[in-house]
């Protein structure tokens, strides 16, 4: 068994190969270019992989796992705590991922499979656009209200009011309102593909059943968590969506703090979302309920996050049992 380490950068990657016993059999800078990546594992054959998850971990893991390696992804944040030297090279980066695949210390990510990461591009897709949607109407706000200008109605953005905002003859907003309408049409686009997609899984069948829960929440929370057995205990997806506390302990004494917000953002951004969703309209439910003891106690932002804890625990045995919600 041989064991390699890459560290990988924008245009090239310093690559490493060890036997089991830590001797160099090769080592070289090359290119991140398929053709380059092949040429250089040319020859081996039972090797396994290690490199750094970043934002474009799938090209290299794709290329890699193509050859026919096992390949494992590391955590960077934890394999810098393992690892981390006060002399930093690339070939020290490489050597240290190598080293620590060999020794079976690895901390490793987890790498979706392909339709799992497609539901994430697709949802994802979905939030920049809502988020570049957000922009924009802030942007025309702000003209307005440079100007002192008020829509006589409560939503500019209806039909209505974009008429009426063109009708003004501003330069930037009219600017502005030909991106909207293109961002728009792209939205419309994304969603109707997210509820062609959503709908064929048992999973997101299950999660709409969730009060404040629809297609689009409930595929990207799908397609966040992935396999729900990949979790042994709610705890652990607790913790992957950056909901648990920090722990501050010395002695007998122990202090809780704000959430990690380790883990998957975008899990975390839809729960809280999700969450104030359902409270509003499910206001018999154990949730809702929790989250209004909570608040009589604690500020409002606390007994959110809570009880968008307290939906991820719901989801938890919702997925483990298969089971529809039951308030």
């Amino acid at each position: 068994m041989l064991y390699a380490g890459l560290d990988v950068h924008k245009n090239f990657c310093q690559a490493i190969v060890l036997t089991k016993d830590s001797e160099v059999v090769k080592e070289k800078r090359i290119k991140s270019e398929k053709k380059d990546i092949e040429e250089f594992f040319s020859g081996f054959e039972n090797i396994r992989v290690a490199f750094e998850a970043s934002t474009n971990y799938e090209y290299f893991y794709d290329v890699l796992n193509g050859l026919g390696f096992t390949v494992h992804l590391s955590h960077p944040l934890k394999t810098r705590l393992i690892a981390e030297s006060r002399v930093k090279t690339d070939k020290i980066d490489a050597r240290a991922l190598a080293d620590l695949l060999r020794g079976n210390l690895l901390p490793t990510s987890y790498v979706p499979p392909d339709k799992i990461r497609k539901l994430r591009h697709l949802v994802r897709h979905r939030i920049f656009l809502g988020r570049h949607r957000s922009k924009l109407k802030n942007q025309i706000h702000a003209e307005l209200h440079r100007r002192n200008l008020k829509y006589p109605g409560p939503n500019v953005f209806t039909n209505t009011g974009i008429q009426w905002l063109r009708s003004l003859k501003i330069p930037a907003i009219e600017s502005y309102l030909t991106i909207y309408d293109a961002v728009v049409k792209e939205l419309k686009s994304a969603e109707l593909e997210i509820k062609i997609e959503g709908i064929k899984y048992k999973e997101v069948r299950l999660l709409i059943t969730i009060p404040g829960i629809g297609v689009y929440s409930a595929l990207l929370i799908f397609s966040e968590i992935g396999n729900i057995n990949r979790f042994n205990s709610e705890e652990k997806l607790f913790s992957y969506a950056g909901l648990t506390p920090r722990v501050h302990q010395s002695g007998e004494n122990s202090y809780h703090g704000r959430i990690t917000k380790d883990g998957s953002k975008y899990l975390r951004w839809i729960l809280v979302e999700a969450v104030r969703v359902h409270i509003q309209c499910a206001p018999e439910s154990n949730i809702t309920q929790y989250y209004y003891r909570l608040k009589k106690k604690k500020p409002g932002n606390v007994a959110t996050i809570a009880a968008a804890r307290k939906l991820l625990q719901a989801i938890y045995h919702m997925l483990k049992n298969k089971d529809e919600f039951r308030g």
